[in-house]
């Protein structure tokens, strides 16, 4: 039996629900804190991350329905989470966000909410209220929070509005609570080097983080960082580099962190650049065939941890 290169989120869903399952993405009429005070992220858009999304002002239930029908079709999934997927879903109030989610899991076959948000927006009677759902309905719930680059000045240069302790300390509240927690990575934002890229997979894997979504940078058309790359004030990694870091992260990484994405997906029209022109699908072959020249696999360098140097010397 061959080694596996790395742990697809659908292998890991699949050995969690026994079956196929697919994510449909629900937008809610929300915003997040940087917007809320006239200011975004530099790389994030007018719509935010919902480009696969029907338009919040449409029930979430209508959401689902229209979705699944897609999915059900084209990809034979019978089980499905939903995914509160654009901006920052804890900014709603408590009750709003909880009145969303029981319409969520009232659907056929949602066996999981997932729920996207910032890690300076989780706060212990989300998460109390989240436990309770969880207990009464009798489905999982799982978080997806924004980080990036453990860079702390590049989390400053992009707006991001939180650094890395903010982060680390979302991760550990949440932990708390046993729900699953993705973490999404940008492996090339500006000012962003393979150190920072080989640091995050380290940090990450010393973390309870059950799954990592990594994007390659694209640049929205309409954002602060399409403006300071038409200017000639910001430049993107080549190809290139962008393999050999991912290649690396994926090396570092604790073997049983599921990784649901590699290369970012955006409509053309809305991108002002996005994976070098090419498809995500060639970039994937690529970087697989860079990973068995390097005879790489994910985790196979996760030796940094549990006393490493005391395990080197023998001790």
């Amino acid at each position: 039996m061959t080694e596996r290169l790395y742990f697809p989120y659908g292998e890991y869903l699949r050995e969690k629900y026994g079956e196929k399952v697919y994510k449909l993405p629900v937008n809610l009429p929300v915003s997040c804190p940087n917007r809320r005070e006239g200011k975004s992220c530099s790389f994030c858009a007018d719509v935010g991350t919902g480009f696969e999304a029907l338009p919040g002002k449409i029930p979430v239930g209508k959401q689902l329905e229209a979705s699944r029908k897609k999915v059900e079709k084209r990809y034979h999934a019978h089980k499905f989470i939903a995914y509160f997927q654009n901006f920052t879903n804890t900014f709603l109030p408590l009750e709003t966000l909880l009145s969303y989610m029981e319409e969520a899991a009232a659907q056929p076959d949602v066996v999981e909410l997932c729920i996207s948000t910032r890690p300076d927006c989780v706060r212990e009677d989300y998460l109390e209220a989240f436990s309770l759902f969880r207990k009464e309905k009798g489905i999982e719930i799982s978080l997806e929070l924004g980080l990036q680059t453990v860079n702390y000045h590049t989390l400053q240069k992009i707006n991001r509005g939180h650094g890395l302790a903010e982060f680390l300390d979302a991760v550990l509240m949440i932990s708390r609570y046993q729900f699953p927690v993705c973490v999404h990575m940008i492996l090339n934002l500006p000012g962003d080097c393979m150190e920072d890229a080989k640091e995050g997979a380290r940090i990450l894997s010393s973390l309870p983080i059950s799954m990592v979504k990594l994007h390659s940078l694209y640049i929205p058309v309409n954002s602060v960082l399409c403006q300071e790359y038409r200017d000639g004030k910001i430049s993107v990694c080549s190809k290139e580099e962008y393999l050999d870091r991912l290649s690396e992260f994926m090396a570092l990484l604790r073997p049983d962190i599921a990784v649901e994405r590699l290369f970012s997906r955006i409509p053309k029209k809305d991108a002002a650049f996005c994976n070098w022109g090419e498809s995500w699908w060639k970039l994937t072959d690529e970087w697989k065939e860079q990973m068995e020249r390097k005879h790489y696999v994910q985790g196979c360098r996760y030796h940094y941890l549990k006393g490493a140097a005391l395990n080197r010397w023998g001790m």
